[in-house]
C-alpha cells in the first residue's frame, strides 16, 4: 500500500516554499468531485481540469519574482532541483505553466520546504485546489503554496490516504474515483477546460495564459466517435481529445502508445457531450511500454521525474504536435534499432593476425607455408600451412565448431595448396575463408 497524506482545498501547508497569506494561488472549495473512468488520465483529457469567468487562480508573475530574487536563492534552487531543472530555467519555465483548477480528487507527489531541501510526500490533492500544468497537461506547482508536483508513481488501486485534524475526509471523497495523470502523447498547445461553476460552458485556454486569451464553448454540442479501428492507441487518444471525447481503456493501466485499437465503445459514429468517454479495447503493442507507464515514474528515491524537464522532448513515441487538426504516426515502429543480418562479422576481409577467435595463436600466417602432400580429409584435422607439425591438442568432433588453435584458418585448403578446398568450405574470395559466413567478403 502507498501512504498518501490528504491535502484538502483551502487548507494552508505546514511548510511551504511561499508564505500562504500572500495571495500567490486560491482554492475553490465549491467544486463538486467529477467521475472519471479508470485511475490514469493522460494530460490533455477533455474537462479533466476546471477552470471559472475569474481565472486568476494563480498569480504566476508573482512566484516568478519570489523565486528569481536572490535573496530567495536556497528555495529557488530546492524548487527548481525538485521539477529537474536549472534555476536559470525557472522563469521561462513558469511561462509555460497554466492556471487550472482540480475537477477529480488527484494523486501527485508533492513537496514541502524543510531544512533548505524540497522534501518529497504522496499526496491527495481535492478537487477545487488550485494547481499549474505543464505543456503535457501534469501537475506542476501547487498555486497556493508554491510547492512543486511530481506526477504520482505508484498504483492508484493500493493507497492508504491519511486524513488529519487540519485535513479533515472532505464531503465527497470517494477512494475509487481519485486519479493520476500520465502525460499527454503530445506537447499541448490548448486545455479543454469545463467551467466548474456553470459546467455546460466549456473553456479553451492556451497553454502558458492565465486567462485572459480564454475563449467558451457550448459542453452540450455533440461529436460523432470518430472510425478508430486499426489506429495506434496514441493515435487514437489524439484523434478524440481533438474532438472534445475522453479516453477510457479496458483492462488496467494504460496501453503501450503503439498498440492497436480493435474496437470502441461506443462504436464510431456514436454521438456525446464534450469529455465524454469513449472505452477502446487494444491489441499487441511493443513491450516498451508508453508514456503512461515508461517516461513518467524517475528512479525510486530520486524524488524527481524526467517528465517535466521539458515537456516536448519527454515523451518517446511523441508526435509533433504543433496542429490538432489529426493525428501522427508515432514513432515507436522503428523497430529494435539491432543491427542487420550483414552486420555481424568482421569488417575487414581476409586473413588477420588472429584466427576468428582471440584465443587462438595470433604470429604465424599462412605466407611461408609449403602445401601438405596430399589433401587432408574435411571435418577431421585442421591443415596446417607451416612446416611444423600441428599442435598436439586432439582434433575436434565433427560437430564441434572449427578449431581455434592453430595458426592457419580452420577448415579450409590453403592458398598454396594445388589440392581443391574440401566442399565443405565457405565461398572463395581469394583469400583463405572459414566455414561461417561472417568473415565471407563477398555475399553469396
Amino acid at each position: 500500500m502507498f501512504l498518501v497524506k490528504a491535502v484538502a482545498a483551502g487548507v494552508p501547508s505546514l511548510a511551504p516554499f511561499f508564505e500562504e497569506n500572500q495571495g500567490l494561488g486560491r482554492d475553490d472549495a465549491q467544486v463538486t468531485a467529477q467521475t472519471a473512468h479508470g485511475g490514469l488520465q493522460q494530460g490533455d483529457t477533455p474537462g479533466l481540469y476546471g477552470g471559472s469567468k475569474q481565472p486568476t487562480v494563480c498569480d504566476v508573475a508573482r512566484l516568478k519574482e519570489f523565486l528569481t530574487d536572490p535573496a530567495n536563492d536556497r528555495k529557488a534552487q530546492a524548487w527548481a532541483a525538485a521539477l529537474s531543472i536549472t534555476t536559470d530555467g525557472i522563469p521561462g519555465y513558469l511561462d509555460r505553466l497554466t492556471p487550472v483548477l482540480l475537477r477529480h480528487d488527484t494523486l501527485v507527489k508533492n513537496h514541502d520546504y524543510k531544512k533548505g531541501k524540497a522534501t518529497p510526500f504522496n499526496a491527495l490533492l481535492q478537487t477545487g485546489i488550485a494547481i499549474l500544468v505543464d505543456q503535457q497537461g501534469l501537475p506542476a506547482v501547487k498555486c497556493s503554496c508554491g510547492n512543486p508536483l511530481r506526477p504520482f508513481e505508484g498504483d492508484t488501486t493500493r493507497i492508504k490516504v491519511e486524513f488529519d485534524d487540519r485535513n479533515d475526509e472532505w464531503k465527497g471523497y470517494d477512494k475509487s474515483s481519485v486519479v493520476a495523470v500520465r502525460p499527454a502523447t503530445r506537447k499541448v498547445e490548448r486545455l479543454a477546460l469545463v467551467d466548474v461553476h456553470e459546467p455546460d460552458r466549456g473553456i479553451t485556454r492556451p497553454v502558458g495564459t492565465t486567462g485572459e486569451d480564454d475563449t467558451a464553448f457550448d459542453t452540450r454540442e455533440r461529436h460523432a466517435v470518430p472510425n478508430l479501428a486499426g489506429a495506434t492507441f496514441g493515435q487514437a487518444s489524439r484523434r478524440l481529445a481533438d474532438n472534445g471525447l475522453a479516453v477510457a481503456f479496458a483492462g488496467g493501466g494504460l496501453p503501450p502508445d503503439d498498440a492497436r485499437v480493435t474496437a470502441s465503445d461506443p462504436p464510431a459514429g456514436s454521438e456525446l457531450r464534450f469529455g465524454e468517454y469513449v472505452t477502446l479495447s487494444v491489441a499487441g503493442g511493443s513491450s516498451g511500454g508508453s508514456p503512461s507507464d515508461g517516461t513518467t515514474p524517475a528512479p525510486p528515491g530520486s524524488g524527481s521525474s524526467p517528465t517535466t524537464r521539458d515537456p516536448s522532448a519527454t515523451t518517446p513515441t511523441s508526435p509533433t504536435a504543433s496542429s490538432p487538426s489529426g493525428p501522427t504516426p508515432p514513432t515507436s515502429s522503428s523497430g529494435s534499432g539491432g543491427p542487420g543480418p550483414g552486420s555481424s562479422g568482421p569488417s575487414s576481409p581476409g586473413p588477420s593476425s588472429a584466427g576468428p577467435t582471440s584465443s587462438g595463436p595470433t604470429s604465424s600466417g599462412p605466407t611461408s607455408a609449403k602445401p601438405p602432400s596430399s589433401p587432408p580429409p574435411p571435418s577431421t584435422t585442421s591443415p596446417t600451412t607451416s612446416s611444423a607439425p600441428p599442435p598436439a591438442s586432439p582434433p575436434p568432433s565433427p560437430s564441434s565448431s572449427p578449431p581455434q588453435t592453430t595458426s592457419a584458418p580452420p577448415t579450409s585448403a590453403p592458398v598454396t595448396s594445388s589440392a581443391p578446398p574440401p566442399a565443405s568450405s565457405g565461398p572463395a574470395t581469394g583469400t583463405p575463408g572459414t566455414d561461417g559466413p561472417s568473415t565471407a567478403t563477398a555475399p553469396a
